[in-house]
């Protein structure tokens, strides 16, 4: 079974909670503007890890669903409002929610999604499950959701910021990309009964591989197809973006190719993208990029040793290396 059919595997499940949750939001504007981006698609990979995760620890994926289903709302509200910060107006192959329905629409989508996640959670029946497990997983969905906020804010301070140090940059995709998977698989251990050894190892299987999903998206930006990316190469570079390969190459290049890497950061200029990339090349910023999202996986399939043997194991190996085999 390949990855793309584990995610599907638990996606009719989770679209029927998503549906449900969003069912009662009134009025239709409302509602529609808050189910855009959930119809336009989306491989839902946060709430199947919540699943496998309680599968993986011995839980029922029933006790996970709700869960689930709020890791999803909380991932499209945080897109809305990435949309309207960055100003794009395309998501998913779709316009933007605030192109459709206006910036106001759009921003209270977004907190109605916010909210609704967190009373997903809270209806998850608790007949057969200690409601403490539900507290727990509730208290881990709003820490993350902190997190991807003070993530946004450290990302828009990093904004014509040149001298941003390798720990800055993996401090701020932790809590903006990280944070919110590392959440969904230690929920899914907490509400499946796992051991505090194994929720912790979860969790931080969950940081890794979300690291390296940030990571490996820096990388393809560089090393992939237009066609592949679903945009051009080197559009980091054009937006004059930090990624792991610029705040590398700018600590380790010497003062002229420094400045000329400042030079095409700040140029917004698409010739100058192959300059870019033959100085991350020329300081091994390319590789050094790839090594550690590589790195992280290898650690976070490791820690899965602490789990029985099992599908869902096994399903977690594979979406590990996922990450790092997909082209966009």
């Amino acid at each position: 079974m390949n990855v793309m059919d584990i995610l599907k595997e638990y996606s009719e499940s989770i679209d029927h909670e998503i549906e449900e949750a969003l069912s009662t939001i009134d009025p239709l504007t409302l509602c529609k503007a808050s189910d855009h981006l959930i119809k336009a698609g989306g491989k839902k990979l946060r709430p199947a890890l919540v699943v496998l995760s309680c599968e993986s620890v011995g839980g029922k994926s029933q006790d996970a669903l709700k869960t689930a289903a709020s890791m999803e709302l909380i991932h499209t509200f945080s897109l809305i409002h990435d949309d309207i910060m960055d100003k794009d107006e395309m998501r998913r192959g779709k316009p933007s929610v605030h192109m459709l329905w206006g910036e106001p629409m759009a921003i209270l989508a977004g907190d109605t999604l916010f909210s609704k996640a967190f009373e997903t959670v809270l209806e998850t029946d608790i007949t057969n499950l200690p409601p403490q497990r539900v507290v727990y997983a509730l208290k881990t969905v709003v820490d993350s959701c902190i997190k991807i906020c003070e993530g946004q804010a450290l990302d828009i301070g990093f904004e014509g910021k040149l001298d941003v140090k390798e720990d800055e940059y993996l401090t701020m995709i932790y809590k903006k990309t990280a944070a919110l998977i590392a959440a969904a698989t230690k929920a899914g251990a907490i509400l499946g009964g796992g051991t505090d050894k194994q929720i912790e190892a979860l969790s931080e299987y969950g940081r890794l591989i979300g690291m390296a999903f940030q990571i490996q998206d820096d990388y393809l930006d560089v090393v992939s197809d237009a066609e592949d990316i679903g945009k051009p190469v080197g559009s980091d570079i054009v937006e004059g973006k930090m990624t792991l390969m610029v705040v590398h190459a700018l600590a380790n290049s010497s003062k002229e190719d420094k400045e000329r890497l400042i030079s095409i950061l700040q140029a917004n200029d698409e010739d100058l993208v192959e300059d870019a990339i033959g100085i991350f090349n020329k300081y091994g910023s390319i590789e050094y990029t790839r090594n550690i999202a590589l790195d992280n996986v290898k650690t976070a399939k490791e820690l899965l040793n602490v789990l029985e043997d099992s599908e869902a194991k096994e399903s977690l190996k594979l979406i590990a290396d996922f990450v790092l085999e997909r082209t966009h």
